[in-house]
């Protein structure tokens, strides 16, 4: 098994969307990147923590590869936005990739070039490639959010 962290918003469309993918295992939301150690959703919402709203994933390399995961990543959110999705405002929802080894840095370099290169978006790809800090998993009511309300989505 390995593991993938990215930021991209609100984290609860964002795990929907990765836990559907075949082949990630298990996943949980909370936040990386801040200068607070155990940040409650409180204190992330004053965007002065540092920290994004991330979504952590434990996945089956032999079922899905990383570049795949990249793909999903690219699809679930606009990463031309610098510190915004939709609505939602602050640092804390800005566009990251948190790596946690040498070999993801390269294929999350080399996805970031290819979409920038692609035309897709309308606009310069603002996404961070940073490495992965440490997650502070939060608090049990994010978990699953969608799920446990019947929803499949939060997109508008």
């Amino acid at each position: 098994m390995q593991t993938a962290t990215f930021a991209a918003g609100c984290f609860w469309g964002v795990e929907a969307r990765f836990a559907a993918v075949p082949g990630v295992i298990e996943t949980a939301v909370g936040y990386m990147g801040g200068s607070l150690n155990d940040p409650s959703y409180q204190e992330i919402c004053t965007d002065r923590t540092g920290h994004a709203e991330v979504v952590q994933l434990t996945f089956d390399p032999n079922q899905v590869d990383y570049d795949s995961l990249l793909n999903t990543f690219w699809q679930a959110h606009d990463p031309t936005t610098l510190n915004r999705q939709g609505p939602d405002v602050g640092s804390q929802y800005r566009s990251a990739i948190f790596v946690h080894d040498d070999n993801q840095r390269a294929l999350a370099e080399a996805s970031k070039a290819a979409m920038d290169a692609s035309g897709a978006f309308n606009a310069p790809i603002v996404t961070e490639i940073v490495d992965a800090a440490s997650f502070w998993r939060a608090e049990e009511y994010h978990q699953k959010y969608l799920a446990k309300r019947g929803m499949g989505s939060c997109q508008i």
